[in-house]
């Protein structure tokens, strides 16, 4: 997956940007977005309708199947390679994200709640952070800090343009830069 996503999905915020994604993607407010953890990774995406009927997209966690998909869309490819073994997998599990222990879904969804230039900023700031802590000058915990300090000092914008999505992006990561070295590890000796 790479080291980007490895930790993002450590974090959560990679389910934190999906959110926003889907948010945008079917226009629908951001209180009506749920994450669920589902520990086997099959299910990749739910969808309720409003007769409460569930549709789903499973397979298994195999980064294949949907870069394959995005090649021949819209047909459907054959592939020897993505099996999925529902007896073997046995059971799918779901349980509930825990907020307090990944802080990031709460800025992801305050982000997408607020609209306009935040989302840009929780992402610019997220990948600020990540590499400070790739570089090993900041903690773990510090690439959540170091969002949520961002998006405090944001004065959002109803943006009308790409000019004001990348100007937010370019100070959203000078701003978390700077939140990164208030909060730099000590250098290890």
């Amino acid at each position: 997956m790479g080291r980007k996503i490895t930790i993002d999905s450590a974090t959560m915020f990679n389910k934190g940007l999906e959110m926003i994604e889907a948010r945008w993607l079917f226009d629908i407010p951001m209180d009506r977005v749920d994450v669920i953890v589902h520990p086997q990774s099959v299910v990749h995406s739910m969808v309720e309708f409003v007769d409460g009927s569930i549709l789903a997209q499973l397979s298994t966690p195999d980064m294949c199947l949907p870069i394959q998909y995005a090649f021949t869309y819209p047909e459907r490819a054959p592939s020897d390679r993505v099996q999925t073994d529902f007896a073997k997998i046995g059971t799918l599990q779901f349980e509930a994200p825990d907020f307090e222990r990944f802080p990031s879904l709460a800025l992801a969804q305050e982000a997408g709640t607020v609209g306009g230039t935040m989302p840009a900023v929780l992402n610019a700031a997220n990948e600020i952070a990540v590499e400070a802590f790739v570089e090993r000058r900041l903690s773990f915990p510090g690439i959540t800090e170091v969002v949520r300090r961002t998006m405090e000092k944001h004065a959002t914008v109803a943006y009308n343009t790409l000019s004001e999505v990348l100007d937010a992006d370019r100070w959203a990561r000078a701003c978390a830069t700077q939140e990164a070295a208030e909060l730099a590890e000590p250098a290890h000796a």
